[in-house]
């Protein structure tokens, strides 16, 4: 079966950390994005993979706070997301792309505790 399934969210603390997995199931995904959505807002791109040669990019309310990145060999992105803010609040969703395709996984919770 394709699909996309996140894990890792949860509880954070201001100022803490958590890390986001995203696995690829059945699919050979060629980019991978981060989006979030928090209750009353759009989706929004959170980072993602620079589609020529390589690099990430972020949105500014992230940067250099948040890190994306994957292991090619367990089909796996991550996201790294360090001092967290209340703001940071959302349901997280990897984003894949295989070939034509696009695949979104299903989402999980980060609740950031101030």
């Amino acid at each position: 079966q394709e699909r996309l399934v996140e894990s890792g969210g949860g509880l954070g603390q201001a100022g803490g950390s958590l890390k986001l997995s995203c696995l690829a199931s059945g699919i050979n995904i060629r980019t991978v994005d981060w989006y979030r959505q928090a209750p009353g807002k759009q989706r929004e791109l959170v980072a993602a993979f620079s589609p020529y040669g390589g690099g990430t990019r972020y949105a500014d309310s992230v940067k250099g706070r948040f890190i994306i990145s994957r292991d090619v060999t367990k089909n796996t992105a991550y996201l790294q997301m360090n001092n967290l803010k209340p703001e940071d609040t959302a349901v997280y969703y990897c984003h894949g792309v295989s070939f034509a395709t696009g695949y979104w996984g299903p989402g999980t919770q980060v609740t950031v505790s101030s």
